[in-house]
């Protein structure tokens, strides 16, 4: 515009116009030039003032988006405790699908974020994901719910498989947090369908399951079931049916698969033995007991503590404590460490052969090296020596238990304050007491 207004000043410097024509075409030069230099100057400043505010502007968008983000991924929706980040496009990872649920605070809500998850074109579901959902479903007591997830898996188009120690976590929760054991079993057996078979190891918790709750019946049926699984029976399977049998009695049935282990491959191992002496014990067969003891030996399978303690308790239930206490001193020459509940069950067949004052005086070496005899334990022998009216044994077992921890109840109290005053004063235990 410059250039054509140039262009235009000699045309009218040479023209021959009047002056008041000239005058007001220079007025109106004048005016044009003003005009274009001030439009120039508007833009240049407007141009200085948008680069300088733009920084800011930007800063500021930026800003309120990530606050915007922020409050999307932290937030929750008015009526649930599901995260709005869910309602947003963006693409999410399996691993910010897995801490959406690792977060959450109240797992009764666990469902319906799963809900909300599977709407989306990015749901992928894995193992771990369901194992997480599988846990919060658990601490919500929400086993149902779980069961609906075992069905939703099973009828899912999978591109992942799910392992044992999937199904291992979910038979845990239905046999030990659930109680619903029979689901356990059927979960077990369900496997296969799944496409994952189970190993020994999820079997065999079943069965001990099983025999913890004394469903003896139950045992049987499903240690028969282990060929459809394709189990491999082992020595600790047949350890547990042993366990199972001679919990329930069934002592014949125990030896028989006794024999069951040469004909599995397996050999027979000291926990195996411990089962049956501890069976034979409880019914006062404790011969046979001793003879299975010999037995192992010949095998050569060493004895533990588990093995001695077992069987000086059953020699004490039998009145011979001289003999356990025997059993104790060869059970250290065979190199094995007697523990704290050998010492017990030695001081227990004391007291119920009614030896009180041996039962004070194996309490002493007791504490001398350290094993604190138990409260039961302190009981019957000061009501023991109270009989007696063995007053000074009566107060060393007293502080004995004192400095243990233990705290002598009422009935104990009157028995040590008649003991006591028995034969030192003319006035009965009854009058001490209303004065």
């Amino acid at each position: 515009m410059f250039k054509h207004c140039y262009e235009l000043t000699p045309q009218f410097t040479h023209d021959k116009a009047s002056p008041m024509l000239r005058s007001h075409n220079l007025k109106m030069i004048s005016r044009l030039i003003f005009a274009n230099n001030t439009t120039q100057i508007h833009q240049s400043t407007l141009q200085s003032s948008l680069l300088y505010s733009l920084p800011q502007i930007l800063n500021h968008k930026s800003s309120s988006s990530i606050h915007s983000h922020s409050f999307s991924s932290s937030g929750s929706s008015p009526d649930s405790n599901n995260p709005t980040i869910l309602n947003h496009k963006d693409w999410l990872s399996p691993n910010e699908v897995l801490k959406l649920f690792q977060t959450l605070k109240n797992p009764n809500s666990t469902l319906s974020l799963l809900t909300q998850l599977s709407n989306r074109i990015d749901y992928r579901p894995n193992e771990a994901l369901y194992t997480v959902i599988v846990n919060k479903l658990a601490l919500a007591k929400n086993f149902d719910g779980i069961e609906d997830i075992m069905e939703r898996i099973k009828l899912e188009r999978r591109s992942y498989r799910l392992s044992e120690d999937f199904f291992y976590n979910v038979i845990k929760i239905y046999g030990n947090v659930a109680g619903r054991i029979n689901r356990a079993i059927e979960t077990l057996f369900d496997m296969p369908n799944y496409n994952c078979w189970p190993t020994v190891k999820s079997f065999n918790f079943v069965l001990n399951l099983l025999v913890s709750s004394k469903q003896f019946d139950v045992v049987h049926e499903v240690y028969m079931g282990a060929s459809k699984l394709g189990i491999e029976i082992d020595a600790c399977c047949l350890n547990i049916m042993i366990k199972g049998l001679c919990g329930c009695g069934d002592l014949n049935a125990a030896f028989q698969v006794l024999d069951e282990f040469p004909k599995q491959g397996c050999k027979p191992n000291v926990r195996t033995y411990s089962t049956l002496m501890h069976g034979l014990c409880d019914r006062g067969r404790i011969e046979e007991a001793f003879g299975l003891f010999e037995r192992m030996e010949k095998e050569g399978i060493e004895p533990d503590t588990i093995t001695f303690n077992i069987l000086i308790s059953g020699l004490g239930k039998q009145g011979r404590v001289d003999e356990g206490i025997e059993f104790l001193y060869k059970m250290r020459l065979k190199g094995c460490d007697p523990n704290a509940g050998t010492y017990q069950e030695v001081l227990y067949g004391l007291l119920n052969t009614k030896k009180f004052l041996e039962a004070k005086n194996f309490m002493g070496r007791m504490v001398l090296i350290g094993v604190s005899p138990s409260f039961d334990s302190f009981k019957l022998t000061i009501h023991g020596l109270c009989d007696q009216n063995l007053v000074e044994d009566v107060d060393w077992v007293l502080k004995q238990m004192v400095q243990h921890g233990f705290v002598p109840k009422m009935g104990m109290w009157k028995q040590i304050l008649r003991c006591t005053l028995s034969g030192h004063t003319s006035c009965t235990f009854e009058e001490i007491l209303k004065n």
